[in-house]
């Protein structure tokens, strides 16, 4: 088969998929090994580039997604309905951060990091598929795994979680007095209802 013709069936099923595909998925279909694919796909996404078209190609680990150029939203959202934002609280960032940094880790262990209950963090995450259930760990009660997903590395422009930056130890101390006060407000709290 052609190149021409390679990057038409790519385009097409990157298109009608809408989201991500592995790239062993698109070799598989074509007929080639992961290296060739990878090739080609390099090949349009330069050419889009240059062309300045409309659509880019993202990677994402081990997929690529056919996506819009993001400095063109500004004209889709005239014509499209307004996405729903996601609205993160400095808890649900925090606890997200620590999963980010942390995964594969349990309820129990961002608990124990933050220092209070993260149930509702934890469940927004999920609403909103920033974190995912990775499967549970092999110790007593078997707890659920979280990790990020790949909407986690769109809505914050990486391609993988090794392109997140270092935390220094400054910022990790932050977190956790950020903690200690919420669990202290938690504290006064509970104390004033009784």
């Amino acid at each position: 088969m052609d190149r021409k013709k390679c990057e038409a069936i790519l385009e097409a099923i990157l298109f009608t998929m809408g989201e991500s595909v592995e790239i062993s998925r698109l070799a598989s279909v074509l007929e080639m090994d992961k290296k060739e694919v990878k090739d080609i796909l390099k090949g349009m996404q330069t050419r889009y580039e240059e062309e300045e078209r409309g659509i880019v190609l993202m990677w994402y680990e081990d997929s690529v997604q056919l996506s819009t150029r993001a400095d063109l939203y500004e004209y889709l959202i005239k014509i499209a309905k307004t996405p729903k934002k996601m609205v993160l609280s400095d808890t649900v960032l925090e606890t997200l951060s620590i999963v980010a940094y942390k995964q594969p880790v349990t309820r129990l262990e961002i608990e124990k990091i933050r220092g209070v209950s993260c149930d509702f963090a934890i469940n927004k995450l999920l609403e909103y598929e920033l974190i995912t259930e990775l499967g549970r760990k092999d110790a007593p009660g078997r707890p659920l795994l979280f990790g990020t997903t790949e909407q986690f590395l769109r809505c914050f422009g990486v391609a993988s979680i090794n392109e997140l930056p270092e935390l220094s130890a400054m910022q990790l101390e932050e977190f956790k007095q950020q903690a200690e006060a919420e669990a202290g407000l938690m504290q006064v709290d509970n104390e004033v209802e009784v």
